[in-house]
């Protein structure tokens, strides 16, 4: 018996008893759904954790600093205030494969531009961190070393904030009051979208630093206008992370002057460690959803082994007639496997069809990312075929054993 044959045969086979068919594959059908559904938004969640890696940068480290003890209670971390533009400088200098150290200077204060107001992060920063950060100027330019060294009153702003104070306007070369004092717009910065922390990155404003000590942020978390918010390092060559992490510490424990066995007033992390750790948790929990999906499947094989053998004990008398009429027992077997085959692949595609549906649905209404992949359909439809295989052997097997003179004679 030729393939086509028999799945012409079967096909045949399956339309005498259509609602035990269509019963049957529903296990199937819903095992291939919830595969292709989880696995959809398992994979958008991973590109959308691995787009805010891309958006950070690159190979960075953040020091920011400690927390301040107070009457014994430690106070929240970066309130401290000991991290300065000579320690940004002396980590640029002394740490090998540190490629910039740009210091930070932040806090969220209220913009104005005409009769519009928004309140965003204003952060007086240099070029370095621009360059740390990998973020480009989209429109205008970035600040020149005269307007950094001179505490010049321009400013880089994100696009949303252009889209809040200008709308569809051109904001170059346009004036915005930060707290009292005026700053003109020299340059766009590109797209970021979403951070690490769920925080719109385009929702800022950057100032020379500079500027920002001695004109707008000063001293507002703490005494000396020296101190920094933070200090962004990016370092040359991923594989180097560690060995300048474990240098930045003894570093800047010999500039503040700490004693032996005194706690570190600063803290260094790796931003990408918390997206990975998250990457991981998604990963993890697609993988036990995927576990609980591929169940589901198996039930739907267990359901079509169980009709298939209700089919054998129905067509006993058919099959000795085939046999009789000089039908191979491979051919018998063989013809049972496709219609188990069949079965479990016909609702292994429905099922991915609804899958899809039911991804895009999700991610419209619940406002998730999904990622519906082709693989992600043929991972489905090749489980559900597997399935077919493994529930259909036994019964399949089980028909090809039957005796001929016993089978015609069977009422």
């Amino acid at each position: 018996m030729n393939p086509l044959l028999g799945l012409r045969t079967a096909w045949r086979s399956l339309r005498v008893n259509k609602m035990r068919s269509l019963l049957t594959v529903l296990g199937v059908i819903v095992g291939a759904a919830a595969l292709v559904c989880i696995v959809s938004i398992g994979l958008g969640a991973q590109a959308q954790v691995s787009e805010k890696i891309q958006t950070l940068g690159a190979n960075l480290l953040l020091i920011t600093p400690g927390a301040q003890v107070s009457g014994g209670a430690r106070q929240e971390a970066g309130t401290r205030h000991t991290l300065t533009e000579e320690d940004a400088q002396a980590i640029l200098n002394q740490i090998e494969s540190v490629q910039v150290a740009a210091p930070v200077l932040s806090r969220r204060m209220q913009v104005i531009a005409g009769d519009r107001n928004w309140s965003s992060l204003v952060a007086g920063v240099n070029t370095d961190y621009l360059i740390a950060r990998e973020w480009p100027v989209a429109g205008g330019r970035g600040f020149s070393s005269d307007e950094m060294q001179g505490s010049a009153k321009v400013a880089l702003i994100g696009d949303l904030i252009r889209q809040e104070l200008f709308g569809p306007k051109n904001p170059i070369g346009e004036t915005i009051r930060v707290g009292n004092v005026p700053f003109t717009i020299v340059g766009l910065l590109d797209k970021k979208g979403e951070g690490a922390m769920g925080r719109n990155q385009d929702d800022v404003v950057f100032i020379p630093l500079s500027t920002a000590k001695s004109r707008v942020l000063g001293s507002v978390r703490g005494n000396s206008r020296e101190a920094l918010d933070f200090i962004v390092v990016k370092v040359s060559d991923s594989a180097a992370i560690s060995r300048v992490r474990d240098s930045i510490g003894p570093l800047l424990r010999q500039r503040h002057q700490l004693p032996k066995g005194a706690a570190d007033d600063f803290n260094i992390e790796n931003p990408t460690d918390i997206l990975g750790a998250r990457e991981g948790a998604v990963r993890t929990l697609g993988l036990l959803l995927t576990a609980v999906a591929s169940v589901s499947l198996l039930v739907g094989g267990i359901s079509i082994m169980n009709i298939m053998l209700v089919s054998v004990t129905e067509r006993t008398r058919e099959i000795g007639l085939r046999m009789a009429l000089g039908a191979r027992r491979r051919d018998i077997r063989r013809q049972f496997l496709i219609e188990a085959i069949a079965l479990s692949l016909a609702g292994g595609l429905v099922g991915a069809v609804f899958g899809v549906i039911a991804a895009v649905g999700v991610g419209h209404y619940a406002e998730w990312p999904i990622l519906v992949s082709p693989w992600t359909v043929f991972l489905a439809c090749g489980f559900a075929g597997l399935v077919g295989v493994a529930f259909g052997f036994y019964p399949a097997y089980r028909a090809s054993c039957l005796d001929p003179i016993v089978a015609l004679r069977y009422e």
